[in-house]
C-alpha cells in the first residue's frame, strides 16, 4: 500500500490530491487547493510550504508526484511557477518523502491514454478512475492526475520486477514465461 500526494503548484493556487494505491486499485483520500493571499511572492511561498506540510502531517504520504517545468506564457509567470514548484519539492524532501517528476504528456498518457489530451478529458478520467461523485476543482484534479500517474508508474515497476524474476526462473529451463 502506498499513499501518494500529487501537487499542481501555482503562486496563487496550489492544487493537491491524495490517493492510496494498492496494486491495481486506487482509492481517493482527499484533494483541495491551497489559496495564497497578499501581493508579495515570499509570503505566498511560505503559505504554500505551510499548507503542504500540514497536508503531509495529516496524510503521511509515501511519495510526492509533481509535474515537471513546462514553458509558461511569459518569463515572470515561469519564474513564479518555478518558485512555487520548488517550495512544494522542498516540503516533500524536508518531510522525508521521495519526490517524482512527470511531464504533462506522461501524466495525460497515464490517465487518459493520450499524451495530448485536453484538460477536460483529464478531469473526466480522474472522476472516472477515482469513482468521484463530482469533478474536483481544476488544480486539485490536475494534482490527482499526477498522483494517479505515479501510482501507475509504481505498478509498472513492480510488474517489471516480477516479470524479471519470472524470466530468470524460465531461463534456467531455456524458456521465458
Amino acid at each position: 500500500m502506498s499513499i501518494i500526494l500529487g501537487v499542481d503548484p501555482g503562486s496563487r493556487v496550489t492544487g493537491y490530491g491524495i490517493i492510496e494505491s494498492v496494486g491495481q486499485k486506487i482509492r481517493y483520500l482527499g484533494s483541495g487547493c491551497i489559496r495564497t493571499s497578499g501581493d508579495r511572492l515570499p509570503p505566498k511561498l511560505g503559505q504554500i510550504y505551510d499548507g503542504l506540510c500540514e497536508i503531509i502531517s495529516q496524510f503521511h504520504p509515501d511519495y510526492l508526484s509533481i509535474e515537471e517545468v513546462f514553458l509558461a506564457k511569459n518569463a515572470s509567470s515561469a519564474l513564479k511557477l518555478g518558485q512555487a514548484r520548488g517550495v512544494a519539492i522542498v516540503a516533500g524532501v524536508k518531510n522525508g518523502i521521495p519526490v517524482y517528476e512527470y511531464t504533462a504528456r506522461q501524466i495525460k498518457q497515464s490517465v487518459v491514454g493520450y499524451g495530448n489530451a485536453q484538460k477536460e478529458q483529464v478531469q473526466a478520467m480522474v472522476v472516472n478512475i477515482l469513482k468521484l461523485n463530482k469533478c474536483p476543482m481544476a488544480d486539485a484534479a490536475d494534482a490527482l492526475a499526477g498522483a494517479i500517474c505515479h501510482a501507475h508508474a509504481i505498478t509498472s515497476l513492480i510488474g517489471m520486477e516480477i516479470g524479471g524474476l519470472k524470466q530468470t526462473k524460465g531461463m534456467s529451463k531455456g524458456r521465458i514465461y
